[in-house]
């Protein structure tokens, strides 16, 4: 019989990798998310293997739980941030899903991985137009554009650095163009896709200005590059000049882009800048249910670490 449902090779990890750069040649994921999903699956192919498994056919939601409980541990411990522990998780489910009719493993729910707890205390410095726009133009003058764009999609769509950089803005454009929305795939967190609704000026420049600037590629990662060099090399020199001009980094935009939504959605500042009346209970929980899922999470809690808690 057959190996790893006959993908083709006899390595559990490798068998990971070829599915999903099979489902990247399909156009169902990014290029650049094979090589960082491949290094999580290949962690997890450790675990398996010390728990005597070696093939996909034998890798079961049982075997996925045990390998998150450890994880969770090493959470507790403090060796390991819940998010990158969910993310591991997250990565096989991905792989399977692949391969079989797989039942998701929850990292939280299944395996105790505990959720992150934060809760923003100060607000963002890229609120703040004027200081976000000179570090954008700090970026362009030192040749950075592609960075400055990754970093006005951030800001004006919501997005985390991977997703950012991995969206297709010539096809996000017309996207909003043509239904008020942006469709966000690639990069995100647990494969969850989103719509981002798009109405605002300043969204629709930054996706004009991401478009004129893929220059043949799909993404905004230039086409010489992989997602991890990218990661490593030019948008972390990105973050590096935000955190110049006084951001924390990518998510300060992400933060920055709840807060503006709060407001829209309340008529009030979001708690972390409230000087005034807070809305009703209810208009509150709507507007954090509402940017929960912009944001691309499924937990009305998480929205505290962008906007404060209510």
């Amino acid at each position: 019989m057959s190996r790893n449902y006959g993908i083709g090779t006899r390595d559990i990890a490798h068998a990971g990798r070829m599915l999903l750069a099979a489902a990247a040649a399909r156009g169902d994921c990014a290029f650049a998310t094979v090589d960082v999903v491949s290094d999580r699956w290949q962690l997890f192919t450790q675990y398996a293997k010390g728990q005597g498994i070696g093939r996909m056919e034998r890798v079961t939601p049982a075997l996925v739980c045990g390998y998150g409980t450890r994880l969770a541990e090493r959470v507790r411990s403090g060796e390991m941030s819940p998010a990158y522990a969910q993310n591991l998780v997250s990565a096989v489910n991905t792989v399977m899903r692949l391969v079989c009719a797989w039942r998701a493993v929850s990292p939280t729910k299944d395996c105790a991985i505990p959720f992150r707890t934060t809760v923003r205390k100060q607000m963002p410095a890229s609120l703040d137009q004027t200081v976000f726009q000179a570090a954008v133009l700090d970026m362009q003058h030192r040749g950075l554009a592609r960075q400055a764009a990754v970093a006005s999609l951030a800001r004006a769509l919501g997005l985390r650095s991977m997703e950012a950089s991995l969206l297709d803005a010539r096809a996000a454009l017309q996207q909003a163009q043509t239904y008020g929305c942006v469709h966000v795939v690639d990069g995100t967190k647990g494969g969850r896709a989103r719509k981002v609704p798009v109405g605002q000026d300043r969204q629709h420049m930054a996706l004009v200005t991401a478009a004129a600037l893929q220059d043949g590629c799909q993404s905004m990662v230039p086409g010489r590059l992989t997602w991890i060099q990218w990661r490593n090399g030019g948008l972390r020199d990105g973050r590096e000049i935000l955190k110049r001009h006084g951001m924390t980094g990518y998510h300060d935009l992400r933060a920055a882009y709840a807060c503006d939504r709060y407001e829209v959605l309340t008529r009030h500042a979001a708690p972390v800048c409230r000087q005034s009346l807070r809305p009703e209970d209810v208009d509150d929980l709507v507007a954090r249910q509402a940017i929960s899922q912009e944001l691309g999470h499924d937990r009305v809690a998480v929205v505290a670490a962008y906007i404060g808690a209510r």
